[in-house]
């Protein structure tokens, strides 16, 4: 299937501009890092040659203009100011609304935020001495001589020479020659390489930066030689022709030459695939896992040992394959960190407060699934934080904090969970407010007795809120309920910690994938159920004393080394027919701190569980994150250990409130 080339120089484009994003927020932090100010004008310049390319004239002629503004802050003529990087973003969203949809519709805005820009950095401009440029004043016109050669994969990676040399040709009068010394026999020849290099002649009054500028994003690569020349007795005159014996790069003839050509460059160790591919391949994946198990099943009735060894290969071969297909789709949770930083920049300037955001554990790897459906739930919580989480600077202040609050993200592997963290240090939970609020829409009676973690969940409760008034960041109480929902659907949970006066942290402890999981298979009644193996701490016997069904629907409690952990029969919770049976087993799971008993009638086995949505007929079942299938075809359902360790902890807080409640 032959590839788009819009396509890719629009994925191409948003890397750029996520790059140049990330560059003009640190130089908010930073404003005199030149680095940051070179690297932010390559990506300019990066885009400017591309949307050429590729006939995105629109894009080209907004970034020529932006970038003949950046060029006075690079060339130190204008400081970088907040406001300068505030208009740069701006035109960084103008630029990929431009490369989404080319139409005319968007110049009013485009130039808008030109003069804007314009205006800012010619201001500053005006106020700046002209000694306090760092780039030397042109020397008047000179003569360089300017040698090039692209590396051998600069065409299949998109970079046109005609391009570089017609930007050579705005700089001035010059004379262009061919190199084809390099270039193989035919039958060695590969079309999609760069054999030639370029000798120019140019006359202009432009300093050498100007020159080394066109090729701004190719340096690093390429060979480049740029050399002045004295011209005798036509110091300042265009460069002589070809014929002319001063100034001149004899000229090449382009036959080609049995010459080694320059070595190849080595292979990229990076492929682009679309996310479409790497889904299907996971769902062939799915459907071999399912094959083996009903291969080993067969195999374990055979008395054939051929069939067992072969069953045996075929279940490595198919696990390293599950592995392998898993991490190819496993992506570095950074790649959805650097998004929240342009988000809390815009917060705090809306909310006219003081904010640093600090990300941590970036290379930490998550399924390219669970990021994409992480965006929504994180922007509900870092909104939260900086307008409810941190105070204004005055009041900062007057609490003896520094007047800039802080938004940590930060994100860390736990066993077989991702624990993604959200923490800020303003003024925490207020927990008589929330009770109040929670009293006041009927969720509670006055008189109930209910714990700082239950009265910490109700802000997830939905139109729960808080807030003294509603802002255009937040106060209507729809954010919270949606990050529930939206954890829960991806088989995690959250926890909140919080403490009045240093802040609150909001943790999300996810599984690392949605496509296959090891499981613990397990009996209750004649139904068979997945218990994520995860999520299993261990296995005990059920006491004999908890054998006769306590009071409230057979409920009760075991002590764990001295700690008591509910548990829940399974039996009576699905309605199972049939009595219990003896010898039941406990399988302690949990979620985070939070710990509750699974009673079993038996315990099978691990399995590896490829998971499948439930349709739309059981998706609003509680208990249940999804199905798999067996080796005999049968189905079994995928136990939902959050919700039933909060089902459990809630008899837990019902114990407290009622100690009279005697434990197994």
């Amino acid at each position: 299937m032959r590839s788009d080339p819009t396509a890719t120089f629009r994925q191409e484009a948003q890397e750029v501009l996520q790059q140049l994003e990330a560059m003009l927020l640190d130089l908010g932090q930073r404003p005199a890092d030149r680095d940051l100010v070179d690297g932010a004008f390559r990506a300019l310049h990066t885009l400017k040659g591309s949307g050429a390319m590729f006939g995105f004239d629109a894009v080209t002629a907004f970034v020529h203009d932006f970038e003949t503004a950046f060029d006075l802050v690079r060339q130190g003529r204008a400081p970088v100011t907040e406001a300068l990087v505030t208009l740069a973003l701006a035109a960084g969203d103008h630029v990929a609304g431009l490369i989404a949809d080319p139409s005319d519709e968007h110049d009013a805005a485009g130039e808008a935020i030109l003069t804007q820009l314009r205006t800012t950095v010619l201001g500053a401009t005006q106020e700046t001495p002209r000694a306090t440029r760092t780039e030397a004043p042109a020397p008047g016109r000179a003569t360089w001589q300017i040698r090039f050669a692209l590396p051998l994969d600069a065409l299949a990676h998109g970079t046109n020479p005609v391009l570089l040399l017609d930007e050579l040709r705005e700089l001035g009068e010059c004379v262009v020659t061919a190199d084809c010394e390099a270039v193989p026999e035919l039958e060695l020849l590969r079309p999609e390489r760069s054999y030639l290099a370029w000798n120019v002649t140019l006359a202009t009054d432009r300093p050498r930066d100007a020159i080394e500028d066109v090729f701004i994003f190719l340096r690093d690569d390429m060979e480049l030689a740029i050399t002045r020349v004295e011209v005798v007795g036509a110091e300042n005159d265009a460069p002589a022709p070809s014929n002319t014996p001063v100034a001149t790069t004899p000229q090449v003839a382009c036959d080609p030459a049995p010459q080694a050509a320059r070595p190849a460059p080595a292979e990229t160790s990076s492929l682009r695939v679309s996310a479409e591919r790497l889904d299907e391949l996971m769902d062939r994946v799915g459907e071999l896992v399912i094959a083996q198990a009903r291969l080993s099943q067969l195999a374990t009735g055979s008395n054939d040992p051929s069939i067992k060894t072969v069953a045996e290969e075929i279940e490595r071969l198919a696990a390293g394959l599950r592995d392998t297909t898993m991490g190819i789709r496993m992506l570095p949770i950074g790649t959805l960190f650097g998004r929240f930083r342009r988000l809390v920049h815009d917060l705090a300037g809306t909310l006219g407060k003081q904010v640093e955001f600090v990300a941590s554990g970036e290379e930490t790897e998550l399924d390219k699934t669970m990021i994409e459906r992480l965006a929504d739930p994180l922007v509900h919580i870092i909104r939260n934080a900086v307008d409810h989480g941190l105070e204004n600077p005055a009041a900062r202040q007057a609490a003896g904090k520094p007047a800039q609050g802080r938004v940590r993200l930060s994100a860390v592997h736990t066993g077989a969970e991702v624990a993604i963290s959200v923490t800020d240090d303003g003024a925490g939970l207020n927990l008589e407010r929330i009770r109040a609020k929670a009293e006041q829409a009927g969720l509670i009676a006055p008189d109930a007795a209910v714990s700082a973690h239950e009265l910490r969940q109700f802000i997830f409760h939905p139109g729960f809120s808080t807030a003294a008034e509603i802002t255009s960041v937040s106060g209507r109480g729809v954010g919270m309920d949606v990050v529930q929902r939206t954890i829960d659907a991806l088989r995690g949970h959250i926890e909140v910690d919080s403490a009045v006066g240093e802040g609150t942290t909001v943790t999300l402890r996810l599984p690392l994938t949605l496509a296959i999981i090891e499981g613990m298979l397990v009996r209750v009644g004649q139904g068979r159920y997945s218990i994520p193996l995860s999520a299993v701490e261990e296995c005990v016997e059920l006491p004999a004393s908890a054998t006769v069904a306590a009071s409230g629907g057979g409920r009760n409690f075991l002590n764990i080394r001295g700690k008591l952990v509910p548990f829940l029969r399974l039996r009576e919770l699905f309605r199972s027919p049939g009595s219990e049976e003896p010898f039941q087993k406990v399988v302690i799971v949990s979620a985070g701190e939070q710990r509750v008993g699974l009673v079993v009638d038996q315990m099978l086995g691990n399995s590896q569980a490829v998971i499948k949505s439930l349709s739309k007929l059981h998706a609003s079942a509680q208990g249940f994150s999804g199905a798999t299938i067996l080796g005999d075809g049968t189905v079994a359902l995928i136990l939902d250990v959050p919700h039933l360790v909060r089902f459990g902890q809630s008899m837990e807080e019902a114990l407290r409130a009622a100690p009279s409640r005697r434990a197994a």
